[in-house]
């Protein structure tokens, strides 16, 4: 192996599995390109507690390298379950071909507190992946894209060889590349193609040597002509004479093997035999007029449907129904349904005799109804005579003796009877009106319309119905079956119906109501569900299609969308065990997009047939191109890529020691039904009929350029007059191409000049890769530009085209404008046809040979092309008439070399991104308005696009929001496009930001990177306006993903490792964290700080709080291994310790507010944190702080007075000092109380008071002017009368501060019990020494006793509970001892953070019976609604700006009373996932547990990935309703769910 082997990368196409294993990607549809050597890698990726992985499984039937397909040989892949990661699932692919895969697991029950019935296990529905096949012609790879189908019409050819070779040289001269066959088999008596004699024999007329000159033949094809070959299949049907079916006739559908097609028989039988009358009758055998046709669809209804009697098909026989029930009932025979009469039982049932006719009859339907909806025999349908006589029973009572009650009885059965065949029989008066009214439109269509065949006479020759049956001969063969299997269904085809649905199937009366428009001269063929339903014809029919593959390269399905698709898939199995790389097309008539994906994801379609002549004008023609054209030019790079280590499970491979290759990982994308897009094909008509003949050479053009496979038909160039009737004709073909030397130009007798050049250059742009296209329409003529996306080499064709009423002028096309792109004249050429009704009499009027009509290709001069500096005008002279054609080659100097253009705009990025950090990544990736307003000064800001709005980051994540919704979407009309094909100011803003970043920052890897993108975007400046949306979208993906990457990897190895979701959220601690000029950690020193959120929360006074910081730390800082982070925040808010509290707003420390009752015990959490997550975390404690305030001293002083900072105190000491001055209580009134420092708030709720009741030792503070917690929401409307009335003022002992206090206190406990903590406790107001144990325990031993509500008010006398108030049971209170009673018992989503902090508080039962509760009451799809919606003051939708006499809600004072915060969801997961775990006792349990915290992250999940600010909201309103007033990125709404992440993986390392 060679060195560039070695490091050749390994090709990844990326699958990702929903939580239901459905594939992520757009209409499900997998498409894959064809195998490679070596092979490439299909990845499914599965969230590691996906609802699939609960003892689940992957089952894929995609075979092993070297192995055999076998469709039902799934290898069955476990699924183990992975919190913190991503399940990948690495499958080779080695073979071309349609394959599935579904996944079987256990369903998740709904989360319980109680036993629950466990789920059966369960699948999925199966789903699938297309591999396309790799054609291969010479020693080149034939793309599908790049071929160039001809059809031929077989029996046409002429003899073989003579015949066949010369026409088969003369289409390989016209570059044509697969000859598509109508089948070659021997025909039946119809001689039409598709009507086969004898499916496993060449037709000898055409083949004398049978198999030998079919071999002969597609290998000189191959090796002398350049062509492969493709043949139809046809798997519906038979000849009708086929001899085989008189061997076996169970092979078709006949009243043996479908016996309810019985009545169907019958009609067509009548209907034969009316016919045949109808002088009897006195009516006419010649249809001259619609009065004609009336008497005798009359006729019809008189003397056939009246005759007989098709109704007895649809109802039950009363009379001998009825005497069967009187004879059960008199005997008392009785069978009672299962439940009885409804709410009845046998005694008394006086109910039932008050019941309506009809209800009674309904009784029958449903207990005693026989027969069903299939159409059996006569009277096929009965009643159950016991459930008859129960309900006779009931109504008369039991039978005594007298043939009076036997009369009775039977009277009132009869009545019953008659009822219940009432819709019987207008089923059969819905279908007689069908049955007259498809007679009277085919008959009209045969013998009247002007359209139609116009059959003359009624006879022996023309019978007055086409036949729905075949009648078998008698011979001695056929007398060895039953009688009744003789008559087999013809095949047909109806218009709009369900595809899916065999028409002479039980549950269909489609031949009976005359709805199939029919082939008498093909039997349907009758499969059944699987090879032992009708073992001959399934191995018979894979013969046939084993003979088909051995020596054809492409196969076209006929009638698909008739064929049962268990019958195709098994047959194009067989098919594809002879031929692995068979390209396989389809003609699907399904009337559904959605109808077509199933067929062509089942059975691995390559293309599906679409024809240029369905259209009827200019326009449908643009359409129908734009269609199968390709991309658009200056398409998005939609293949995200990216290189890492292969961490996959190889499933069916072989995972080989030593070094791994780099990987090109590129996720599946949405892919269209691909086409097969023919100007013409063998059913349909030419453009002298449908259009004007002329329009022969631009459709031809038009079609050739497109981006898709393409073809023809034998005539089209020779310009035939009339679509060929392939069923009775007879003439041979002829063609010029056949006879003489194929040169490009134009020339006489057809256009196979020109085609030779179409197809040339489409073979070539379908080789090379040419997939992008620009298509514009103006009047009459089409303009197609199709460019190679990396070269942008291209061609160029303006086509003309040509409708009746288009006379001979030029179109009057505008001079096309070809920006930044030169251009040369490869041709233009007018088309003319002799179309006079005396050429297309000449043309038809030959006995023995197809002949064309006098045509002349000529050359066009005039043509100007007018090359500038900048752009090619091309203008098309004055004689141009429809059909005409000009074709151009183009190039774009500026992107000559954009190949290695493409390959230096995505490289060099991870070098140049490499030195950043992760505040350099802040300024790169993020920064919000005013960040950037705060940081540069003066009027920057972010970017601005015209039509669109403002980005909301000025770094790279802003461009990326808006680009990665534009790439995924191709949407190059978006006003970025625009703006950037306007003009390159985005260009210069994005590097000139950097390049003042780093100067003024003296950043130098900032430098660095503006320089990478300097050079990028100073290479894409030269290329055409169009082109930059392109590859400025190139740059900033390589450049966004570069240093997204650098991101994670100055991460922990958790997070380097982590799933996507993980990852995303702690990018959330690179987005809060950066400078600002007008806030820092500390008053005269410029640090990274953590913004709260943004952009609300982004600058100055609102950007750093004391408790966001310490909400948010454990998650953003420790749980990413960011710690010197957390260290820099823990000491600079152990700095401004005053009060024994940390500030709230911290304003650098300059201005800091003590009015957070809460945040110091999420600080004095944090620090626990850092000393069990960090390495060496305890050293922390001996840190020296020096000090903004003195220590035990409430005396306030500005931050440049001498005493600041003059004294110093270490961790462990400003612990003691926040644990001793709540021991001693605290009450002060903050420092500047004022309107100056809060103009809401007012003079009592300045005063702060805290304490604790040494009888519990909870600590109580605040009153109900003030609100000291997170709920922290102060009413300032006057209008309402709420100024100054907090909307939560939650004073009394908060739960959650409770629950922090007892996890502090045990901590410093053990840390004092192990020697790392110098003190044992503090001493209380009162002077009592007290052990921080003891005050622990006194919390513990108090708290559910003060907390809990329980479920049994019988159990109240236990508990601190005034029963009178309680509103809900089995809860936490919120709060306990409130000035609001009511208050404390309010369900809110506080309690789970004390059951996270401090678990042992809680009785394991009770608390998670009640997370049960919040999760049932207060979980919404990302937050936790901040009060129960059962409360009086339940109000669930913010709006700051309300200013309303509303006391409630003006000016969002209820910012906390039902709104959903997104922070408290992490809590709320930590709290059930902890507890769930404890009642867990196997590997299968806690499995569990994780899933049911998995299937909880689904909003989050989804949220993060939709934000176009990469974060988590700070609320929602009710039910995940979007809020205008929320900040829509929140440092502690992401930090909390890593938390999660974080207690999970030490949950696991734990177990």
């Amino acid at each position: 192996m060679t060195t560039q082997d070695k490091l050749a990368s390994q090709k990844i196409y990326l699958l990702p599995l929903t939580d239901d294993g459905a594939p992520n990607v757009p209409s499900s549809y997998i498409y894959l390109p064809p195998p490679t050597d070596p092979a490439y890698i299909l990845r499914f990726e599965i969230g590691g507690t996906s609802s699939i992985c609960r003892e689940g499984s992957l089952w894929v039937n995609i075979p092993a390298p070297g192995k055999p397909f076998r469709r039902d040989q799934f290898q069955e892949i476990r699924l183990h379950p992975d919190f913190n990661g991503t399940l990948k699932i690495d499958i080779q692919i080695a073979l071309a071909g349609a394959f599935a895969f579904y996944t079987t697991f256990t369903p998740l029950p709904n989360f319980s507190t109680s036993d629950v019935s466990p789920p059966k296990p369960t699948r999925t529905p199966t789903h699938y992946i297309d591999v396309s096949p790799k054609l291969t012609l010479g020693n080149s790879t034939l793309p599908l894209d790049a071929l160039g189908i001809f059809s031929v019409v077989s029996k046409l050819m002429g003899s073989y060889p003579k015949d066949w070779e010369r026409h088969l040289k003369g289409i390989g001269q016209r570059d044509y590349n697969m000859v598509h066959f109508t089948p070659l088999m021997e025909r039946g008596d119809s001689n039409s193609p598709y009507s086969m004699y004898d499916q496993l024999k060449f037709d000898a007329s055409c083949f004398p040597n049978g198999e030998q000159d079919v071999a002969a033949m597609i290998a000189k094809m191959e090796k002398e002509y350049g062509m492969l070959g493709m043949t139809d299949v046809v798997w519906n049907h038979t000849a009708n004479n086929s001899k085989w079916l008189e061997e076996h006739p169970e092979a078709g559908y006949n009243i043996e093997t479908a016996p309810w097609l019985e009545s169907a028989l019958e009609l067509d039988n009548a209907l034969l035999r009316f016919g045949n009358d109808l002088e009897t009758y006195g009516l006419p055998n010649t249809l001259a007029s619609h009065e004609d046709l009336n008497r005798v669809i009359a006729g019809v209804k008189e003397h056939v449907l009246e005759s007989l009697k098709l109704w007895q098909y649809y109802v039950i026989d009363v009379k001998e129904n009825a005497r069967q029930a009187v004879e059960a009932w008199s005997e008392a025979k009785k069978s009672i349904p299962e439940g009885g009469f409804g709410h009845s039982d046998m005694r008394g049932l006086e109910g039932v005799k008050e019941w309506s006719l009809k209800q009674k009859a309904d009784f029958l339907l449903e207990n005693g109804f026989v027969g069903g909806n299939e159409m059996g025999s006569r009277f096929g349908r009965s009643i159950d005579a016991d459930a008859g006589a129960a309900l006779l029973a009931v109504l008369h009572g039991r039978f005594g003796s007298e043939q009076s009650e036997k009369d009775a009885a039977l009277r009132t059965m009869t009545d019953i009877l008659n009822e219940l065949n009432e819709p019987f029989y207008k089923d059969y008066d819905s279908d007689v009106a069908v049955i007259l009214q498809q007679l009277f439109d085919r008959l009209r269509y045969l013998r009247l319309d002007d359209d139609g065949p116009k059959l003359g006479a009624i006879g022996p020759d023309s019978a007055f119905i086409e036949s729905y049956f075949t009648r078998l001969p008698s011979n001695a063969t056929t007398k060895k079956h039953n009688p009744r299997s003789l008559a087999l269904v013809n095949n047909g085809w109806i218009w709009a119906v369900n595809a899916l649905k065999d028409h002479a199937g039980s549950d269909s009366r489609a031949y009976l109501r005359r709805e199939v428009i029919v082939w008498s001269d093909c039997v349907k063929l009758r499969y059944g569900k699987s090879p032992e339903d009708n073992p001959f014809l399934w191995e018979f029919m894979a013969k046939y299609t084993r003979l088909m593959a051995k020596y054809f390269a492409g196969f076209r399905i006929d009638n698909c969308h008739s064929t049962p698709l268990v019958v195709a898939e098994y047959l194009l199995d067989q098919a594809r065990e002879i031929r692995p790389n068979l390209a396989v097309f389809a003609e699907l008539f399904t009337g559904s997009e959605e109808m077509d994906y199933v067929f062509v994801k089942r059975l691995g379609l390559s293309a599906l047939i679409r024809e240029a002549m369905q259209a009827s004008s200019t326009a449908e023609v643009s359409r129908l191109v734009h269609m199968h054209g390709g991309i658009p030019i200056g398409s998005f790079e939609m293949n995200e890529i990216s290189r890492k280590e292969n961490t996959g499970f190889q499933a069916n491979g072989i995972n080989g020691a030593g070094a791994k290759k780099p990987e090109k990982v590129q996720l599946i994308q949405k892919s269209p039904l691909h086409a097969l897009f023919m100007d013409c094909t063998h059913d349909n008509e030419v453009p002298t009929q449908k259009r004007d003949a002329r329009d022969t050479l631009p459709n031809a053009a038009l079609v050739n350029m497109c981006a898709s496979a393409t073809g023809s038909v034998m005539g089209y160039d020779e310009i035939y007059p009339k679509l060929l009737d392939i069923v009775h004709e007879k003439r041979q073909y002829t063609s010029v191409s056949s006879d003489s030397q194929v040169s490009i130009g134009g020339g006489a007798n057809g256009i196979g000049g020109i085609k030779k050049l179409l197809n040339q250059l489409h073979t070539m742009m379908g080789k090379e890769g040419f997939d992008e296209t620009f298509i514009h329409h103006e009047g009459e003529i089409i303009t197609v530009h199709r460019v190679h996306p990396f070269s942008r080499k291209g061609y160029f064709a303006i086509a003309h085209t040509a409708f009746p009423g288009y006379g001979a002028g030029n179109g009057n096309l505008t001079p096309v404008h070809l920006s930044g792109t030169k251009a040369k004249l490869l041709g233009s050429w007018s088309l003319e046809v002799d179309v006079s009704e005396r050429a297309k009499t000449d043309a038809l009027a030959n006995k023995n040979y197809l002949k064309g009509l006098p045509s002349t290709v000529s050359d066009i001069q005039g043509v100007t092309i007018d090359l500038k500096s900048d752009e090619t005008v091309i203008t098309i002279p004055s004689n141009f008439p429809p059909g005409s054609i000009a074709l151009f080659e183009t190039w774009t100097p500026a992107a000559e070399h954009s190949e290695g253009l493409d390959k230096f705009v995505t490289t060099g990025a991870r070098e140049a991104f490499g030195d950043l950090d992760l505040v350099d990544l802040n300024f790169v990736l993020y920064r919000c308005e005013a960040e950037e307003h705060d940081f540069l000064g003066g009027n920057d800001g972010v970017y601005k696009i015209p039509n669109y709005g403002t980005l909301v980051y000025a770094g790279l994540q802003g461009w990326w929001s808006v680009l990665k919704d534009v790439i995924r979407n191709n949407d190059l009309g978006h006003p970025l496009c625009n703006h950037l094909r306007d003009g390159q100011w985005a260009l210069d803003w994005i590097v000139s930001r950097l390049e003042r970043m780093a100067k003024r920052e003296s950043r130098p890897s900032l430098r660095k990177v503006a320089q990478w993108l300097g050079e990028r975007f100073d290479a894409i400046r030269k290329l055409p306006s169009f082109l930059l949306p392109r590859y400025f979208a190139l740059v900033i993906q390589t450049a966004y993903r570069a240093s997204w990457d650098q991101g994670i990897q100055l991460m922990g190895e958790n997070i380097r490792h982590g799933q996507d979701f993980l990852q995303s959220l702690a990018m959330v601690s690179i987005q809060q964290t950066g400078y600002v000029k007008s806030a820092s950690l500390y008053p005269s020193k410029s640090v990274p700080c953590l913004a709260a959120g943004l952009p609300h929360f982004s600058s100055s006074w609102a950007r750093c709080w004391g408790r966001d910081v310490f909400i948010s730390l454990r998650g953003l800082y420790l749980a990413t291994g960011r710690y010197d982070d957390a260290r820099e925040h823990i000491k600079a808010f152990a700095s401004v310790l005053k009060h024994g509290m940390i500030p709230n707003l911290l304003s650098d420390g300059k201005l800091p507010r003590y009015n957070s009752r809460d945040s110091i015990w999420f600080f004095l959490q944090n620090i626990q944190d850092f000393t069990n997550m960090v390495p060496g975390g305890l050293d922390i404690l001996k840190e020296r702080i020096s000090r903004r305030f003195l220590p035990y001293d409430d005396t306030y002083f500005e931050f440049d007075d001498p005493r600041a900072y003059s004294k110093e105190s270490t961790i462990e000491e400003i612990i003691q000092e926040a644990l001793q001055r709540h021991a001693s209580g605290l009450s002060f009134r903050e420092a500047n109380a004022g309107p100056g420092l809060d103009m809401q708030m007012k003079p009592e709720g300045f005063q702060i008071d805290i304490k604790v009741d040494w009888s519990t030792g909870l600590i109580f503070g605040g009153n109900q002017f003030n609100c000291g917690t997170w709920m922290d929401k102060m009413g300032e409307s006057e209008k309402a009368g709420s100024k100054g009335v907090p909307g939560t003022p939650r004073d009394g002992a908060a739960i959650e501060i409770t629950g922090l206090a007892y996890s502090t206190l045990t901590w410093v406990s053990q840390l004092y019990q192990d020697g790392k903590y110098q003190l044992d406790g503090i001493k209380t107001g009162g002077g009592q020494s007290i052990s921080f144990e003891e005050w622990a325990k006194k919390i513990q031993q108090n708290f559910e006793r003060c907390y809990y509500v329980p479920l049994d008010p019988k159990e109240d006398g236990n508990y601190d509970v005034n029963t009178a108030i309680v509103n809900r049971r089995g809860i936490y209170k919120d709060l306990y001892k409130s000035g609001k009673e009511y208050e404390d018992y309010q369900l809110r989503a506080n309690f789970p953070i004390a059951m996270t902090v401090a678990p042992e508080l809680f009785t394991p039962s009770k608390a998670l019976h009640a997370l049960e509760l919040a999760d049932s009451v207060l979980r919404g799809p990302t937050g936790m609604a901040t009060l129960d919606p059962s409360d009086l003051n339940y109000r669930p939708y913010y709006n700051n700006s309300e200013d309303s006499t509303d006391f409630a809600t003006s000016k969002g004072r209820n910012y906390h009373q039902g709104p959903e915060w997104l922070w408290p969801t992490g809590f709320f997961l930590r709290a059930l996932l902890k507890f769930d775990l404890m009642r867990r006792k196997t590997k299968e349990e806690r499995t569990e547990a994780f899933q049911q915290i998995t299937r909880r992250l689904r909003g989050c999940k989804k949220a993060i990935q939709e934000s176009p600010w990469a974060g988590l909201t700070e609320l929602t309103n009710k039910n995940g309703e979007f809020c205008g007033d929320s900040s829509p990125t929140q440092a502690w709404s992401a930090g909390c769910i890593i938390d999660l992440f974080q207690d999970a993986r030490e949950s696991t390392m734990e177990s």
